[in-house]
């Protein structure tokens, strides 16, 4: 298999990045890339904007699972290449490009050379939002077709191309979006008190939140409340009537998770009584905890590091958030870090992937697929 058919399909799809559950375009050119393959064991179903593809094995006895992630972000590309983003403040700056092109050089690799056992590719919508695992794990298709163990990557800038990375057990952390809106009276900037501003209303609130981090969370724990975005007021001389906070919260356990949400709640309640407004919270999308199988993960290390001109690095667990963590809480797999040496991080408009990746990728995957059909 040609590197540069499956780079010049990365940079097909990483043109028409598109947000959850829209992923229109995208699917069409999944669609149009497998109706050129050889039909004879493949099946395809669609679900909403994703799609399960399912290839018969020869003489299957279980069924090995890959998912890829389809969707964009909201952000306006800023690497000046030549098949940046065509979609206007839409860009592919978290990898999906990357990982479906891996997923369809494995399928365009298995048709042409079956294993024994069915093989299920499994091409998921809005994965950074509104979450699109845990639906399609409730899905016909998948009660259906459900495989019997399933694998997932990430690529990872700061890992060098030719690198890839994983660990047993917790990889990735619970997370939860947060979204507070804080309402109160607004007024003349020359009438303080006439008003509750929602703005003194908000800085107040961010930072007693932080101290839900570190002094509520066992120090030996991992818990993160970041926010993001605050927005408040109309022009310099209104008192500001609303107010809205939106952040995320990143714990390692979901008793954590829990407790954080509990203190977090107690804490707007007392900001509404001392500011006399009202709030409105929102959890938005949570994604369950990325928790690779400890016996399948050990086997897939031992694996890759006996294969030639590949370098695995046994990593620690990070603060990100994945929701192919509802798959591996149904389903025994893991998901591994692939390496992709780029100078700017994931969520970044300049982020720019090592393209000589995608064959790492796809080498060690063809592989380990075909150890574990043997």
């Amino acid at each position: 298999m040609e590197i540069q058919h499956l780079i010049k399909v990365r940079r097909e799809l990483h043109q028409i990045p598109e947000l959850g559950f829209q992923e229109i375009k995208t699917q069409n050119y999944l669609l149009t890339f497998l109706k050129g393959l050889n039909q004879e064991r493949l099946e395809i179903k669609l679900w909403k904007t994703g799609v399960f593809v399912k290839i018969n094995g020869l003489s299957p006895s279980k069924t090995i699972g890959y998912r890829a992630d389809m969707d964009g972000l909201p952000i306006e590309e800023e690497t000046g290449l030549v098949f940046r983003s065509v979609h206007e403040g839409r860009m592919h700056a978290c990898g999906h490009d990357f990982h479906m092109t891996i997923a369809l050089g494995l399928i365009e690799h298995f048709i042409q050379e079956p294993v024994n056992d069915n093989l299920l590719f499994i091409f998921q919508p809005a994965e950074e939002g509104p979450g699109g695992a845990l639906p399609m794990m409730n899905s016909q298709i998948m009660k259906e077709w459900k495989p019997d163990m399933i694998m997932a990557l990430h690529i990872a800038p700061e890992y060098p191309a030719g690198t890839v990375a994983t660990k047993e057990g917790m990889l990735f952390a619970n997370t939860s979006e947060l979204f507070i809106n804080l309402k109160g009276k607004g007024g003349h900037a020359a009438r303080p008190h006439q008003a509750n501003d929602m703005i003194i209303a908000a800085c107040m609130l961010v930072t007693q939140l932080q101290t839900i981090i570190s002094r509520s969370v066992d120090p030996l724990d991992s818990a993160v409340i970041t926010v993001g975005k605050l927005t408040a007021g109309t022009v310099q001389n209104i008192i500001a009537e609303s107010s809205r906070i939106e952040g995320t919260i990143r714990t390692f356990s979901a008793d954590s998770m829990a407790m954080v949400k509990k203190r977090l709640e107690a804490i707007v309640k007392g900001v509404e009584a001392a500011y006399e407004c009202k709030a409105e919270i929102d959890y938005g999308a949570m994604y369950h905890q990325v928790y690779n199988d400890h016996t399948l993960t050990r086997e897939f290390i031992n694996f890759a590091k006996s294969l030639h001109n590949m370098k695995l690095i046994e990593c620690n667990a990070a603060m990100t958030g994945e929701d192919f963590g509802y798959m591996l809480k149904e389903i025994p797999g893991f998901m591994l870090w692939l390496g992709v040496g780029s100078e700017y991080g994931l969520h970044h408009a300049k982020l720019n992937p090592d393209e000589s990746a995608i064959d790492t990728g796809v080498r060690l995957l063809k592989a380990f697929i075909r150890h574990k059909s043997c």
